[in-house]
């Protein structure tokens, strides 16, 4: 018989744990001036790289140190991913569901108000980028903590978002604004599809569309079709 694999022993990481919890609560401006650029990187590289292929060592290298140098400022990939949201989507997600309640109650008709939330909604991605397109890139269901409070707390946020939308086009209908052939749900999707797919393709400041170009083509689109008019 062969001899049993010698087995390796467990590295203690309560040293480095302790100092990074005693760095956190002490708050020190140069660490966490650092802490906040190694989350500003570390979201460059989950949208570059989506959540699965990214590694430690990838962010490591961007930060210009090694992998191990890390873990003094947070416990591992999935802190780091957890923190760029909790940071600053949950944020977002917040002052955009107030906007778009405060422009449901507007005095005005739906194609204006849905014209005002696809704006806020591009308007916020851009200048919330690349949080929330990591946000949206990942959907929820790709990540570890899918089934914390704070998840939960995302989505029936985002479902009432949706909603406020699904409302609007609905009185578009009643109202006659909105054509009335068309199945509602179905109208929704495809405005936060084609909102939300721009993850893929828009970085702000390429200069290969701008964000008013962006905003104006999606609302001709979604309102008026390619179909040229009657001759």
């Amino acid at each position: 018989m062969s001899p049993p694999a010698k087995r390796t022993p467990k590295t203690s990481h309560s040293g480095l744990s302790k100092r990074r919890q005693s760095a956190q609560v002490e708050g020190g401006a140069a660490y966490l001036a650092k802490r906040g650029e190694l989350l500003q990187i570390a979201g460059d590289v989950f949208k570059e790289k989506g959540y699965e292929a990214a590694t430690l060592s990838d962010i490591a290298a961007r930060f210009g140190t090694d992998r191990a140098a890390i873990y003094y400022y947070f416990s591992g990939k999935e802190e780091l991913f957890q923190e760029v949201f909790q940071a600053t989507a949950k944020k977002v997600l917040d002052e955009n569901l107030a906007e778009a309640v405060r422009i449901a109650d507007m005095d005005m008709d739906a194609h204006r108000k849905l014209r005002l939330l696809i704006e806020l909604q591009i308007t916020s991605y851009v200048a919330n980028y690349p949080y929330v397109y990591v946000y949206i890139q990942e959907d929820m269901g790709k990540v570890a903590f899918q089934s914390t409070p704070w998840a939960r707390e995302m989505a029936r946020k985002t479902r009432r978002f949706e909603s406020i939308v699904t409302d609007i086009i609905t009185s578009g209908v009643r109202e006659g604004t909105f054509r009335e052939d068309l199945a509602v749900p179905l109208v929704v999707k495809a405005l936060f599809g084609m909102v939300n797919w721009t993850h893929r393709w828009f970085k702000p400041g390429d200069r290969k569309y701008t964000l008013e170009q962006t905003v104006e083509t999606f609302s001709a689109v979604f309102f008026d079709g390619l179909r040229r008019g009657e001759p």
